[in-house]
């Protein structure tokens, strides 16, 4: 199978080359278990501050991140492969009915503040349910060769 020339994704938000700062929007969770105990006590239904929380932008610090022309062939790898992800979905769910609901790819370097907390590229590929996305630090293919010996493309 050859992807280039494949379809690519628009669904993918790149944080590469940007670092989180701090310990997030409430300091860690501390603050966390303070806002629901707020919540709580004003009669506010804590699941609806955790969703503002989530969704709001996690301080983050640039740094310039050099041109790779690996990166970037990697980058449009995942782009076509999320993208016969997506019409895949699509067809088999509207066969069935249904209707399949995108989530965003986010390229990370190093760590990345989700909805599901501060993750390290260590973690590898995971899924955020509480933010919908996908999150993905690409240097995840570099050890997939070096410690498992799994080269390629389709690793």
């Amino acid at each position: 199978m050859r992807w280039e020339g494949g379809r690519r994704s628009e669904n993918i938000e790149d944080r590469r080359g940007l670092r989180v700062g701090g310990r997030g929007l409430l300091g860690g969770g501390l603050g966390a278990l303070v806002v629901v105990v707020l919540a709580l006590f004003m009669g506010v239904d804590p699941a609806v501050i955790g969703n503002l929380v989530a969704n709001a932008p996690a301080p983050q610090q640039s740094r310039p991140l050099a041109e790779d022309p690996q990166q970037e062939r990697l980058k449009e790898f995942v782009a076509v492969v999320l993208a016969d992800t997506e019409d895949t979905w699509d067809a088999l769910l509207r066969q069935a009915g249904r209707q399949y609901v995108r989530s965003r790819l986010v390229l990370f370097s190093d760590s990345v503040q989700s909805a599901c907390g501060f993750a390290q590229s260590a973690m590898g590929p995971f899924y955020c349910p509480a933010d919908q996305r996908l999150y993905l630090d690409m240097s995840f293919f570099d050890d997939l060769a070096r410690r498992h010996g799994a080269p390629g493309d389709f690793a």
